[in-house]
């Protein structure tokens, strides 16, 4: 049986992606490819999860450079999730530098070993901001270098399909938010503030923000990749976000329900938390101090990315989570992060 390769594997999605594929039984051998071994802040949860996949090996290597390592079993599928991602917390050069000389790399080498599946994770970035709800036919319009980089890094792994196109089949995903066990993100701190009583809303109640489970995500991947080859299709791009996307006063309803907890949120004006975020930025940054309260993360609160799933719609795709019960087993299989 062929293997499965994961750039950027050792992140939360290639994680859970690698439990999926041996879990459906696709491919005997996981390769997780990435500049680092887990990371000393990777939950336990995901640390255990992977200790526990004697199928799954760490490759370390650099996808900014030539790709030279070679598995011993033919590759059978692809998938590149490796990416300078976190907005802030990078220069402009580096989210270009690694999304795209990746995408380069990444493609290069599945010519030379001849893979002809590519499964590539790119962002709702491209789609730039805005309060109208986005599909998959909205014109991309990218504000930051990281939403850049990821519609060119589209385009570099379109040309890599084009260059076999009878042979070659390539899915590219834009999810929302991506949540679970070990994310650490937007969603792992919302859950936080609402538990410790220090979230607020601020004009945002009914602001909607798209999203994903990540075992979701890892489902709608394959599973627009089986469908892409049984209906004779060689290229897909789809959101990846329920549908719709909860708004952020269903997403702290959720919380509530799952942990079983009753919550008063009080709404503050959203310029007094602009101004008390940029007050402890000013200390907390020399310090290096981290904290939950970027102004750029307060900013983002308030913005919408209402990105629809029009082709998991029309294409019949049956949901697996609710925003519920995705909390729910969220919080059976790691409770530690819901304390």
């Amino acid at each position: 049986m062929s293997c499965a390769v994961i750039f950027g594997g050792t992140g939360f999605i290639g994680s859970f992606l690698a439990a999926q594929l041996l879990s459906s039984g696709r491919f005997n051998k996981i390769y997780l490819y990435d500049i680092q071994p887990l990371a000393e802040k990777t939950s336990d949860y995901r640390k255990r999860m992977l200790a526990a996949l004697p199928e799954v090996s760490v490759i370390i290597g650099d996808v900014r450079k030539e790709i030279t390592w070679r598995p011993t079993e033919q590759v059978g599928l692809i998938a590149n999730f490796a990416a300078v991602h976190r907005e802030p917390g990078h220069e402009n050069f580096e989210y270009y530098e690694t999304n795209l000389l990746g995408a380069e790399n990444v493609c290069a080498w599945a010519e030379q070993l001849g893979c002809n599946d590519i499964i590539f994770t790119s962002s709702i970035s491209p789609y730039g901001p805005s309060e109208q709800a986005k599909d998959e036919s909205s014109l991309p319009v990218p504000a930051t270098a990281y939403g850049g980089s990821k519609l060119a890094a589209e385009k570099i792994h379109q040309t890599w399909q084009a260059a076999d196109a009878k042979n070659r089949h390539l899915v590219i995903v834009r999810p929302g938010v991506v949540f679970g066990p070990g994310e650490g993100g937007n969603v792992s701190r919302l859950i936080k503030a609402v538990l410790h009583k220090y979230f607020f809303y601020m004009g945002n109640r009914d602001t909607r923000k798209a999203g994903t489970y990540v075992k979701e995500l890892c489902i709608a991947m394959l599973w627009v990749l089986d469908s892409q080859k049984q209906s004779g299709q060689r290229v897909t791009l789809f959101n990846m976000s329920m549908n719709p996307g909860p708004s952020i006063a269903e997403y702290v309803q959720a919380v509530c329900r799952v942990a079983q907890v009753k919550r008063v949120v009080p709404s503050v004006p959203f310029v007094l938390l602009l101004i008390a975020s940029m007050m402890i930025e000013v200390i907390a940054r020399p310090l290096g101090i981290s904290h939950p309260f970027s102004p750029v993360r307060i900013r983002k609160l308030v913005n919408s990315n209402n990105i629809l799933p029009r082709y998991l719609e029309s294409h019949g795709y049956q949901y697996t989570y609710s925003l519920e019960s995705a909390f729910r087993d969220w919080k059976a299989v790691c409770p530690e992060e819901w304390s």
